[in-house]
C-alpha cells in the first residue's frame, strides 16, 4: 500500500473509530439510566486467604449471595435474584462475591488447594451477574475438557474471575484501557491469592478472551504465572509481546467466525484520550505463539469439541508439544 493510501485508511480508521465512541456516548448512558442499581450487602470482612481459610471463605461468601439474592428480590428484581441463589448454593465454591451494582463473583471449580493446573478465566465486555451463567459455562467446559485430558494426570482447577466491571461492547470504554487498568490489580490480587492458597507448585494460566486480553495485558508485568492465552483478543494494549514484561508463555487464537477480526488496530488521541488497543495479537509481529481456533466466531472458543476447547487445555496442563499451530 502507498503512503497516501495507508494514510488515506488511517484516516479512515479513525473516522470510524470517532464515530463509535460518539456513539457510545449517547448509547451508555440512556442504558445505564434504564437500570437501576441493584441493592446487596457490603461484602464479608474476610481473612486473608490461605489453603486454611478457604473453606471459611466459601461458606462466608455464599451466605452473601443468598442475603442479596433477598434484597434483589425485596427490590423487585427477580432475575438478579435468581442468579444470587443459585450462587448461594452449598456446591458452589466462590472466592469473592459482591451483588451490589453490575457485581463480582469468582468461582472455583476443582480442588483449588491441592490443584498443580489452574487456568484463571478473564471475560470480556458485556459481562456482569446478570449474564454470568454464559461466562461460567465457559469455565465449566474447559473445566471438563481438563478432566477429559488428565484421567489419571495433573490435577487441574478452573477459576471464572468476574472481578472487574466490564464495558459494553457498544461504548466509550471498550476501546481504551481504562476499565483494564482499573481491573489489573485485581486481577494481580487474585493470582497472589492464589498462590497463597495452593503455594509455587501449581502451573497457572490465565485465558483471556476479548476485552479480557487487554486486562491481561495491563496485568502483565511481574505477574507470577506461566502461561497467558488471548483469544479472540482486540489488542492487549501494547505493541508486542516483549512489551507486555512478562516471563509467561504468550499465546493467541482466533476463530475464523470471530468478527472481532475487523477491529482496526491503530490508535488516535481524540478528546485527550488514546483510543485504540495496539497490535494485533495474530499478528507475527506481535510475537505470541499461535494456536488453531476453528472456525467459531467470538462467542465459541469453549464450545465443547471444539479445536480452541481442546488447545486451551492442552496449553493449561502443559502439553505445549500437543497445541496445534495456527
Amino acid at each position: 500500500m502507498s503512503g497516501v493510501g495507508a494514510g488515506a485508511g488511517a484516516g479512515r480508521w479513525r473516522r470510524a473509530l470517532l464515530a463509535l465512541l460518539v456513539t457510545g456516548s449517547l448509547v451508555v448512558p440512556l442504558s445505564a439510566a434504564a437500570r437501576p442499581r441493584i441493592p446487596a450487602p457490603v461484602p464479608a470482612a474476610l481473612a486473608p486467604l490461605t489453603r486454611t481459610t478457604l473453606d471459611a471463605a466459601y461458606g462466608a461468601n455464599r451466605a452473601d449471595a443468598a442475603r442479596a439474592s433477598d434484597m434483589a428480590a425485596a427490590h423487585g428484581d427477580t432475575h438478579r435474584a435468581a442468579v444470587d441463589r443459585a450462587l448461594a448454593s452449598p456446591s458452589r465454591h466462590l472466592l469473592s462475591f459482591d451483588g451490589r451494582g453490575s457485581g463480582r463473583v469468582t468461582e472455583v471449580f476443582g480442588d483449588l488447594a491441592h490443584a498443580d493446573r489452574t487456568a484463571v478465566l478473564v471475560p470480556g465486555s458485556d459481562t456482569s451477574l446478570d449474564t454470568y451463567d454464559r461466562f461460567r459455562n465457559g469455565a465449566l467446559a474447559l473445566y471438563q475438557e481438563l478432566g477429559r485430558e488428565t484421567a489419571a494426570g495433573p490435577r487441574p482447577a478452573v477459576v471464572a474471575w468476574l472481578g472487574y466491571e466490564t464495558p459494553g461492547t457498544v461504548s466509550t470504554s471498550v476501546l481504551t484501557t481504562g476499565r483494564a487498568e482499573q481491573a489489573a490489580p485485581n486481577l494481580r490480587e487474585l493470582i497472589r491469592d492464589l498462590r497463597a492458597v495452593a503455594g509455587q507448585a501449581p502451573h497457572i494460566t490465565l485465558v483471556c478472551h476479548s476485552y479480557g486480553s487487554v486486562v491481561c495485558g495491563r496485568a502483565a508485568a511481574g505477574l507470577d504465572v506461566n502461561d497467558i492465552a488471548l483469544i479472540g483478543s482486540p489488542g492487549t494494549g501494547a505493541d508486542s509481546v516483549p512489551a507486555l514484561h512478562t516471563r509467561a508463555r504468550v499465546w493467541a487464537a482466533r476463530g475464523t467466525g470471530d468478527w472481532v477480526a475487523n477491529v482496526p488496530h491503530v490508535q488516535a488521541d481524540l478528546f485527550g484520550t488514546t483510543v485504540g488497543l495496539g497490535t494485533d495479537p495474530m499478528d507475527p509481529a506481535f510475537g505470541a505463539r499461535r494456536f488453531t481456533a476453528g472456525s467459531g466466531g467470538h462467542s465459541a472458543y469453549f464450545a465443547p469439541g471444539s479445536p480452541s476447547l481442546t488447545n486451551l487445555a492442552r496449553i493449561v496442563l502443559g502439553a505445549t508439544n500437543e497445541v496445534h499451530g495456527d
